[in-house]
């Protein structure tokens, strides 16, 4: 059993890049699916497809990666918000992530979005992680 899904999707994610994998399988959620379909939208992964299990539904996602350089277009991935210590934030609080250049994934009551939308729509949530 998981203590915390949330961190281990965004490990799997993590580990799949640096060791160089095009695709990575994971234990969906909706959750997961919302914070999947914000990557897709951002740019961070190639393509992504929900595969539905008689057990447990599975999100499998492909990679992307610089054409030069080799290198995963996501280069840091950190989880915010934690079991142990919920972080919420206003509207006007929300985390600028390298100013602007990344995103933060925030739950909020009208959905999952980016900062930039939290922002823009004037809604705060739970800051579930950050993204560059």
């Amino acid at each position: 059993m998981l203590t915390d899904p949330i961190a281990d999707y965004l490990t799997r994610i993590r580990n799949a890049s640096m060791a160089g994998h095009r695709v990575v399988e994971i234990p969906a959620s909706n959750l997961k699916k919302e914070m999947t379909k914000i990557l897709f939208d951002q740019g961070y992964i190639l393509s992504y497809k929900f595969i539905d299990n008689k057990v447990q539904d599975i999100i499998k996602i492909a990679l992307k990666y610089d054409k030069k350089s080799k290198e995963s277009v996501i280069r840091h991935l950190e989880r915010v918000s934690t079991p142990g210590l919920r972080q919420y934030r206003g509207a006007g609080e929300m985390p600028r992530v390298l100013n602007g250049l990344g995103i933060a994934i925030v739950s909020t009551s009208k959905g999952v979005m980016t900062d930039k939308q939290a922002r823009a729509s004037g809604n705060g949530g739970e800051v579930i992680c950050t993204v560059i």
